[in-house]
């Protein structure tokens, strides 16, 4: 029976993407390694803190994993939080594992933590390149309602692939962070179609800011999982693999930075009738689009 990336928690979602019965957890509740902060400002804290990590098999592969709770301050990373995964990404160089699948599913940086908060998400961005540079893949998946926004968007294009739903949105700043700073004239946080139409796996993958669209199941994730790690092999943090990310994003600029919508974006790609197509689930969708996306 299939089950609901969405509506799944981090742990559910940890070990049902794993192999079954292979996840053992590093620095678990029992442990109580919590936020040195949030109790000094009478905030409730998480005997995680949020984040679940540890080691187990996907198809058979070692792998360091992580799941980010989405239930506990919309997966916020403060700075043990961050700890936690920085270490599990150094482990996975020192025990030389075949790969790090991320389940990431947060707004970015707690605010409550500030400084720490941002010094956490920074090292865990430098841990990801330096797992990719030792040779290890780095996966990243979102799929839960509270996105992958902020600093952890940035952490999820450091990545070697990443693995979206429809459901699932990735971008620098979330759309209420948008409206805030530039009114809602620049971005109604209130219109959803817009908000999914701009953010959402759809568009991600259109434009190529994810590799896989999968539907909200987390078998399909993980078989997407297992497809991009065999995939990817040796990590490729080139030079040359950086410059192409870079036209790719410039030649964006250049034929979308007049676009005022992201509809009018599959349009400039050739899609006739982008409000169709979005109708579509996701093995439709990308059997559909394929030919029309963007990549490097």
């Amino acid at each position: 029976m299939s089950a609901s990336y969405l509506e799944a928690n981090a742990r559910e979602r940890i070990v049902q993407v794993l192999d079954a019965g292979s996840f053992t957890e590093l620095l678990p509740p029992a442990q109580r390694v919590v936020s040195p902060h949030l109790g000094q400002l009478d905030a409730p804290v998480s005997f995680d803190d949020g984040v679940v990590v540890g080691e187990g098999r996907l198809d058979g592969l070692h792998v360091m994993a992580a799941a980010q709770e989405g239930g506990f301050m919309g997966g916020a990373v403060g700075e043990v939080h961050g700890a936690k995964l920085v270490g599990l990404l150094q482990r996975a160089i020192r025990k030389k594992a075949d790969g790090v699948v991320l389940l990431v599913e947060s707004g970015g940086v707690r605010l409550h933590e500030a400084n720490a908060g941002l010094i956490a998400v920074s090292e865990v961005m430098r841990a990801v390149l330096e797992a990719r540079a030792a040779g290890i893949a780095v996966v990243v998946l979102v799929g839960g309602s509270n996105g992958c926004f902020g600093g952890m968007g940035i952490v999820a294009r450091c990545a070697d692939a990443v693995i979206m739903s429809e459901e699932g949105r990735l971008a620098m700043s979330g759309p209420e962070v948008i409206e805030t700073a530039n009114g809602v004239e620049e971005f109604d946080s209130r219109d959803r179609a817009l908000v999914w139409r701009t953010t959402g796996g759809k568009h991600r993958y259109l434009i190529g800011d994810c590799q896989a669209l999968v539907a909200d199941d987390i078998d399909a994730f993980r078989g997407a999982a297992i497809q991009a790690l065999r995939a990817a092999g040796p990590s490729a943090l080139t030079l040359e693999g950086l410059a192409a990310e870079q036209a790719m994003l410039q030649q964006r600029l250049e034929r979308f930075g007049d676009a005022a919508d992201p509809q009018d974006i599959w349009r400039a790609l050739g899609i006739a009738a982008p409000q169709d197509l979005a109708m579509l689930e996701a093995d439709a969708f990308v059997a559909l689009v394929d030919p029309y996306r963007v990549r490097p």
